[in-house]
């Protein structure tokens, strides 16, 4: 995946629920609808995650955004890299939402059968209403960050978060420093208990798998399929289409063609390992003997974007936050379709180091008050999305290096007539 691994062996996880999906599905088939006996485990595994996901998308993302703001002495290069990122982000999350709301992959089920969920919709139905653009805007910000945190309203967290970690930067070096720290911590306290909870995934995925599959049969399997060709499809456009466009385009190091003969074997071990990090050296090896980037870029923006650039993270935030939606029957606001935006595009710079995309999913379908009880269906197959979005991910760093690259050395360039003049 696009972020590190955090000691946690995530592998051997994988394997295992990948197994209690399986075996989760099948047991599910056998049993019918008396596999709601399995619900209530699967219930308790989901308040653990639930418990988690304030404090840490709190502190991740003050962490994460204190970082950014210390980058901005990087100059011209940080502030391009930065733009390019957020653009290719927000696209891809708006391609995201647009190819599932054409598809509408999760339509189909009426997942408020399932047990616990009633409470869920009924609670949603407030949510329907419509408020205005300003009254959007407004809902941003927290009159009370406390409050916010108690109701565990997402979105507002982040923008607070996002406040608390660009004002730390300026002030004193030790009290900086300290407040840094301090958020640091607490974000590898909290990853230490998420990594604790994601131990018995397991058995929480094996419960809730075979009481959804017990309900509904072989109608959820077909449209985790359906989803995952989905996101392949969506994957496919912002690699070849805005990613290589955009080199196309605006690159000086290399042609769109040899970009990506380039690039394949960096995709190819991305998508073996699903891990940015692990795949950074390696790409920033062939950004500067390949793409022909300078060492100076390639040493920002590469490292930058492994952490901060999640374009395919955030598009499938968003899709998964839509396919749930559409198999609890919800038709989503303006408001909400704002939620998933600005939470997957945000959430995706502080994310890393939180072990698995598990997190921040929640935290986008908790911002747009969608249920997330369906949610650990996808947990079996998450490693195939993970696998394909860190290779579109890393591309995305690459493609940022040679452009930022093209502006440097134009800069350059236009100095060179004077300086030998």
């Amino acid at each position: 995946m696009a972020e590190k691994k955090s000691g946690m062996s995530l592998d051997k996880l994988g394997i295992w629920i990948i197994g209690a999906t399986i075996l989760g599905a099948a047991v599910g088939l056998l049993m019918g609808k008396s596999a709601s006996m399995f619900a209530p485990a699967g219930n308790l595994f989901m308040q653990l995650i639930k418990m988690v996901v304030v404090p840490l998308v709190l502190f991740s993302l003050i962490g994460g955004a204190a970082s950014l703001g210390k980058s901005s002495s990087a100059g011209k290069i940080g502030g391009f890299t930065f733009v390019y990122y957020g653009i290719t982000t927000a696209v891809a999350v708006a391609l995201g939402l647009f190819f599932s709301e054409i598809f509408r992959p999760g339509a189909g089920i009426d997942m408020a059968a399932l047990s616990g969920a009633a409470v869920q919709v009924e609670h949603m139905e407030e949510s329907t209403k419509i408020p205005g653009f300003w009254d959007t805007i407004t809902g941003f910000v927290p009159a009370n960050p406390f409050k916010a945190l108690v109701d565990g309203n997402i979105l507002q967290i982040i923008v607070f978060a996002m406040f608390m970690g660009f004002a730390s930067t300026y002030l004193e070096e030790s009290k900086k420093k300290t407040i840094i720290n301090f958020f640091n911590y607490m974000t590898e306290l909290f990853i230490k208990i998420m990594t604790a909870i994601m131990y018995v995934a397991p058995l929480g995925v094996f419960c809730l798998m075979a009481d959804a599959t017990g309900t509904f049969g072989y109608a959820v399997l077909a449209k985790i399929g359906y989803l995952i060709l989905l996101y392949v499809a969506v994957l496919a456009i912002v690699t070849y289409g805005m990613i290589g466009g955009s080199v196309a385009l605006f690159s000086k190091c290399t042609t769109y063609k040899n970009f990506f003969k380039s690039m394949w074997k960096v995709q190819v071990f991305a998508f073996s390992t699903a891990s940015s990090m692990a795949t950074l050296p390696l790409n920033m090896n062939t950004a500067m003997k390949e793409l022909g980037v300078s060492k100076e870029t390639t040493s920002f923006a590469l490292p930058l974007g492994a952490t901060i650039n999640m374009n395919g993270n955030a598009a499938y935030y968003a899709m998964a936050a839509t396919f749930i939606a559409q198999m609890y029957g919800m038709e989503l606001s303006f408001s909400q379709y704002m939620a998933i935006i600005i939470t997957s595009t945000l959430g995706a710079v502080g994310q890393a180091g939180v072990p698995g995309p598990t997190l921040l999913v929640v935290a986008v379908l908790a911002a747009a008050n969608i249920p997330i009880e369906a949610l650990p269906i996808l947990f079996g197959v998450d490693r195939i999305f993970d696998m394909l979005r860190t290779a579109v991910n890393i591309t995305g760093d690459a493609a940022c290096a040679t452009i930022v690259d093209r502006f440097r050395d134009s800069k350059a360039t236009e100095m060179e007539p004077a300086l030998h003049h």
